[in-house]
């Protein structure tokens, strides 16, 4: 489901309406007229979509993250995805304030991209990287990723943000990365290894055994590059239960 099909990010417009005006035959801001609604609830919904148009045109993904509700901003990933940035990182452990980033891989345009801490991982580096990403795209980023890094560099990743940890409970999908992928058929290379196992390949890449960061890295980015078809299955599977088209 694409913004266009969408009415609920006008103020008084909930999930009730919306569905009223799709089943009239009316799925597309292109199809609608302020009498399909009538009085000043369809004045309102017409002063959105003419709003909206110009936002889309701009690719002013923040607009549609504040107009919708918190739990319909998966429908911003089909109109946003080649803004989209996945990105996943991996620690010494969970306390943002004791351990330690490790490293941070970033899947954009079709490129996927690693910076490792001790060579390329620098606040400077994490800007740059997150410059173009008008959609961050994450598995529980909002409670763990955006606050490590932000608590570890300086660095502001406060834009519009669609976590698949909550995309996919709609969903009835529940559980870490890893269950969730299994649920729906996503395989891995590695299937054995865990986050557990990455904090034990950082501590044996710095006492310097042949592999492990390598290993470390071809985890973290498999992570990265499996949030794409994660992103796309959940929300082509809300857009069947939800959207009557």
């Amino acid at each position: 489901m694409r913004v266009e099909n969408s009415f609920i990010g006008t103020d008084g417009v909930g999930e009730k309406t919306e569905r009223s005006i799709w089943e009239r035959g009316v799925t597309h801001w292109d199809e609608f007229e302020p009498s399909v609604v009538g009085g000043q609830r369809g004045d309102r919904i017409q002063q959105f979509i003419d709003e909206g148009r110009e936002r889309v045109a701009e690719t002013d993904v923040a607009y549609f993250d504040r107009a919708f509700p918190s739990s319909e901003r998966w429908r911003l990933y089909e109109t946003f995805r080649e803004r989209a940035c996945f990105f996943d990182i991996e620690t010494t452990g969970l306390d943002q304030d004791r351990n330690q980033v490790t490293t941070v891989s970033l899947h954009q345009d079709g490129d996927t991209e690693t910076l490792i801490a001790g060579d390329d991982l620098t606040t400077e580096n994490l800007r740059a990287a997150f410059d173009g990403a008008d959609l961050l795209v994450t598995f529980n980023g909002k409670r763990f990723d955006v606050p490590f890094l932000e608590a570890n560099f300086d660095v502001d990743l406060d834009r519009p943000h669609l976590d698949l940890m909550y995309t996919c409970k709609k969903i009835g999908l529940s559980g870490g990365l890893k269950q969730v992928e299994q649920d729906i058929g996503i395989e891995r290379d590695r299937p054995d290894i865990s986050g557990r196992d990455a904090v034990r390949l950082w501590r044996e890449h710095e006492q310097g055994r042949d592999g492990a960061l390598e290993t470390l890295v071809s985890y973290n980015r498999e992570d990265t590059v499996n949030l794409k078809t994660l992103a796309e299955t959940a929300t082509e599977r809300l857009d069947e239960e939800v959207f009557v088209g």
